[in-house]
């Protein structure tokens, strides 16, 4: 039988510590709203704390009108090494339609950061990105993490 990393750090003849994130954590929630009036923009949404290891999160959005899309990403930010790390607007959820009112899953697998350790001394703003045409209407992001 297999042990995970983790696990067998328990059971070592010298345990070692595991880190909140990956065992006894409090998962935490970022949620924030914004109403788009008839642009095409890049929306702060809210900060994830340094270390925080992201788990999953949702989309929401109205109807925000014909040959619209929406993404969720990042802005740009350091790294504790210093590190620049581009912006990127659909690091969690790449842009897709959003002519229809929805929900969707963000950071639902790992190339979309799920289980992601944040490595931002200053924090990571989440961003959401409309684009293809004006949008108008509610866009609500909301991402769940670990931290302590």
């Amino acid at each position: 039988m297999a042990n995970s990393t983790q696990y067998a750090k328990t059971v070592a003849a010298s345990p070692s510590k595991i880190s909140t994130t990956e065992l006894h954590g409090r998962v935490r929630v970022a949620y924030a709203d914004f109403t788009a009036d008839a642009a095409q923009e890049t929306i702060n949404m809210f900060k994830l704390p340094d270390g925080a290891r992201i788990i999953g999160g949702r989309l929401n959005h109205a109807a925000l009108g014909s040959s619209t899309t929406v993404s969720v990403g990042h802005a740009a930010y350091t790294q504790a090494d210093g590190t620049v790390v581009a912006l990127d607007v659909d690091e969690y959820k790449a842009a897709a339609s959003s002519a229809s009112a929805t929900g969707s899953a963000i950071a639902a697998t790992t190339a979309l950061g799920e289980n992601s350790l944040v490595d931002a001394p200053d924090g990571l703003i989440v961003t959401a990105t409309t684009a293809g045409a004006d949008a108008t209407g509610l866009i609500t992001v909301q991402m769940t993490y670990v931290l302590d």
